[in-house]
């Protein structure tokens, strides 16, 4: 597929949304609406050390507007202009759970839904937790738990943790790091 134009639809605090036209394999043209977005890191906090037997983690539990429900996700937030995945994934760990990490390992980088977005979240995990600053934004109303991660994962096989980041995060770090 080759982009041929695009037009600017709405320009907004968190995301912009284009009209793109785009050329097919086939040659043939068409419209497509794609939502830009400046990208995100997301990470998962060990306070234990991550090989233990049943170590623990932390979780957010916070009320989501576009599922109209309180979702358990792990820390997360949008890139700043010029900013590193990884340094975003500390920013939000302080911000969100009041912790930084010395030790901060990259999983994954995931396309949120490449179907109408070009969201990419990068996946990390930390450990060797210290006390840091909450410094949440003002809209963010959260509650950080703590979990064994046998909790954690009966919570992905209830259906509790539906959010897409935390999951495959979660699940990543028990098919390829436990």
């Amino acid at each position: 597929m080759t982009l041929v134009s695009s037009e600017r639809l709405y320009s907004g605090k968190v995301i912009n949304l284009d009209r793109d036209t785009v050329r097919f394999p086939n040659q043939s043209t068409g419209q497509l609406e794609m939502i830009r977005h400046p990208g995100a890191s997301a990470v998962v906090p060990f306070i234990d050390e991550p090989r233990a037997p049943d170590p623990r983690i932390y979780l957010i539990r916070q009320f989501r507007h576009a599922a109209d429900s309180f979702i358990w996700e792990i820390p997360a937030g949008r890139l700043d202009p010029g900013e590193t995945a990884a340094t975003c994934a500390q920013r939000e760990l302080e911000e969100e759970i009041g912790m930084t990490a010395d030790v901060l390992a990259r999983l994954t980088t995931i396309y949120t839904t490449p179907g109408f977005t070009d969201e990419k979240i990068h996946l990390f995990m930390a450990h060797e937790l210290k006390k840091g600053t909450h410094r949440r934004e003002s809209d963010e109303f959260m509650e950080v738990q703590t979990r064994r991660w046998s909790e954690a994962m009966n919570m992905i096989r209830n259906g509790e943790i539906v959010d897409a980041k935390t999951l495959i995060a979660l699940m990543f770090i028990q098919g390829f790091r436990r």
